[in-house]
């Protein structure tokens, strides 16, 4: 089963960018479609992004579209999130998951992830 480490967190400004990075161990990485979520305080934890095995399918929240981009490299077994134009509302805990098969229908559900990090704090400043 895959582990699962967030990095990259920290304090940004309005209008700037981050890049968060999930390290996985194990050797079936590729296997794995990835997905990041965030929980802000007082709310529910929600779905930012996911991304296939492959790396050729991506899926964004609304929220995000057209600023935040995820992205795989499997020979790092690592994926990221390029977060870019923050907004003081994109500041929560955001978590990374795997999950073995995405669909369009199930990927922002939570259940269907089964193995979560830790999160990385990004707060965001107005």
């Amino acid at each position: 089963q895959v582990q699962l480490v967030e990095s990259g967190g920290g304090l940004a400004q309005a209008g700037g960018s981050l890049r968060l990075s999930c390290a996985a161990s194990g050797r079936t990485f590729s296997s794995y479609a990835m997905g990041w979520f965030r929980q802000a305080p007082g709310k529910e934890r929600e779905f930012v992004a996911a991304i296939s095995g492959s790396g050729v399918i991506t899926y964004y929240a609304d929220s995000v579209k057209g600023r935040f981009t995820i992205s795989r490299d499997n020979a790092k077994n690592t994926v990221y999130l390029q977060m870019n134009s923050l907004k003081p509302e994109d500041t929560a805990v955001y978590y990374c998951a795997a999950r073995t098969i995405i669909s369009r229908a199930t990927v922002a559900s939570l259940g269907e992830y089964k193995t979560w990090g830790q999160g990385t704090q990004v707060t965001v400043s107005s």
